[in-house]
């Protein structure tokens, strides 16, 4: 249909409400003529009357009254769409939608939300916690504003803030023949099997290149999406696995790996060239700001023994 049809049925409804072209035009500030040629445009367009004249008036076709209430409703529908949008690009109230990976979410994302809470109070956040393939197509078609994940992706739809940097170690069972050495590098535990983060997860391809790198292919043993789970499975003998420092486990080692260096690199996406409304601006200034501090300060850290 015709890109004008919405103005045209805004004339159109303006005259069936009042039967009058001139009423009409001063109602809705158009000059009559013009008013006039857009309901004959509507009409061709449609290939329909839609008045007929009486006296000095108009009266609704049988077209007319079929359009009216339709018309009226889409125009309905827009209004309410326009005041919705309107709302969510609110500088004060607006709403942003945060993608974040589930690995951040007990203590990254809170930090950050909190201290930009303290300044944008009733900006509304609708949370995604989410893996990284999820997130970056959810940022893709508009979905997430932006998104905290790993890796960094390399796409010109994509823009890509790197923020700070997180030490991911290998993970044994106490009993492990490893458990009491201050540091490995990751060649060594080239035959045992692997607790591995599924596909579509950052560090599923992250750490398969870090086992590329040390020459071998780690041998599945499990696939899953959390890591306490993974570390719960590694503790309990069912394989090594490479995951974010976390606090000290009954029944659970983490080893620093001198070689590689398995530090992964944690950012904020969002779709380029875009036009943020003022609230996704802020936030996204926020975490460009103060991700670094605040990410740094969150994740887990320990001394390098080795």
């Amino acid at each position: 249909m015709h890109e004008s049809l919405a103005p045209a049925l805004h004339r159109f409804v303006a005259v069936a409400r009042t039967g009058h072209l001139t009423r009409a035009a001063e109602q809705i500030g158009v000059p009559q003529p013009t008013l006039s040629r857009a309901v004959a445009r509507l009409e061709d367009e449609l290939g329909v009357a839609l008045f007929h004249r009486v006296g000095r008036g108009l009266r609704l076709t049988a077209a007319g009254r079929t359009l009216l209430p339709r018309a009226e409703a889409a125009l309905a529908e827009l209004a309410t769409a326009a005041a919705e949008l309107a709302g969510d690009a609110d500088p004060a109230t607006g709403r942003v939608a945060f993608g974040f990976l589930g690995t951040l979410g007990p203590e990254v994302v809170p930090r950050i939300l909190r201290g930009f809470r303290a300044a944008h109070p009733r900006v509304r956040i609708e949370l995604v916690q989410s893996r990284h393939a999820d997130l970056l197509d959810r940022v893709r078609d508009g979905a997430v504003d932006l998104a905290l994940t790993s890796p960094m992706p390399d796409e010109p739809g994509l823009a890509a803030t790197a923020l700070a940097e997180e030490e991911l170690r290998l993970v044994v069972p106490a009993g492990h023949r490893l458990a009491t050495r201050s540091g490995v590098d990751l060649a060594e535990v080239a035959d045992e099997p692997f607790l591995l983060f599924a596909r579509g997860y950052g560090l599923h391809g992250t750490v398969e290149a870090w086992c590329a790198q040390a020459g071998f292919r780690p041998h599945r043993a499990f696939e899953g999406g959390e890591t306490a789970t993974l570390r719960g499975l590694a503790g309990a003998g069912l394989g090594v696995a490479l995951l974010p420092l976390g606090p000290d486990a009954p029944g659970v080692v983490q080893l620093p790996v001198r070689s590689p260096r398995t530090v992964r690199t944690l950012g904020m996406v969002h779709a380029a060239g875009d036009r943020p409304t003022p609230p996704v601006r802020d936030l996204r200034a926020f975490v460009a700001e103060h991700g670094p501090r605040l990410l740094a300060h969150g994740l887990p850290s320990a001394p390098w023994n080795a």
